[in-house]
């Protein structure tokens, strides 16, 4: 096959987050990725370091998506409607992007800088709504683990087919998120 024009690092990433989108992370891999491009697999390896390559990179892509998600749903809002606007906002990517988020989850390598750099960037937009309830620090560290693992488990199950009842989960996210509010008014 002849190389294909425009083939760089950025659209490589964008391919295979459509596929993982659609088809789930685990059947993102370089042949499929290489047949939906055009090109030879080994071509590939121009770009990325591999199939581990390719997930970083993925993960990069998905941690600075839902940081741009995020912020923009926070901006200039504050506690409850912060809190309520970023939980929205976080589902909402979790919904339109689920291969992109499933990558962002599974980033082992703790020498990675770059991949650090974006988590902690990601994580401190969380301390930030957080901080506008008067926690002391571990209160704060709680609340933080709290709300991601809301935010996760709730997105993870309704991804995984785990909400068969014919309840709106809307409704349910939304009552989750308000009982969350109501823990954190409470310890204040």
């Amino acid at each position: 096959m002849p190389p294909r024009a425009g083939l760089n690092l950025q659209s490589i990433v964008k391919a295979a987050t459509v596929l993982a989108d659609e088809h789930g992370l685990h059947e993102v891999t370089l042949t499929v990725l290489a047949k939906k491009l055009g090109i030879r697999s080994p071509s590939l390896y121009n770009h990325v370091n591999g199939l581990p390559g390719l997930r970083r990179e993925m993960a990069l892509t998905g941690l600075d998506q839902l940081k741009n998600v995020l912020m923009h749903a926070t901006v200039g809002r504050s506690e409850d409607k912060a809190i309520r606007e970023m939980s929205r906002a976080y589902l909402e990517f979790t919904r339109a992007h689920p291969g992109l988020y499933e990558a962002t989850l599974y980033i082992s390598d703790t020498d990675d800088e770059e991949l650090d750099t974006m988590k902690n960037q990601v994580l401190e937009l969380f301390t930030q709504v957080l901080a506008g309830f008067d926690l002391n620090d571990d209160a704060l560290i709680h609340a933080i683990r709290g709300l991601r693992s809301v935010l996760h488990g709730f997105s993870s199950l309704e991804r995984t087919g785990g909400f068969g009842l014919k309840v709106d989960v809307n409704q349910s996210f939304e009552l989750i998120i308000d009982t969350f509010l109501q823990g954190l008014h409470t310890s204040q």
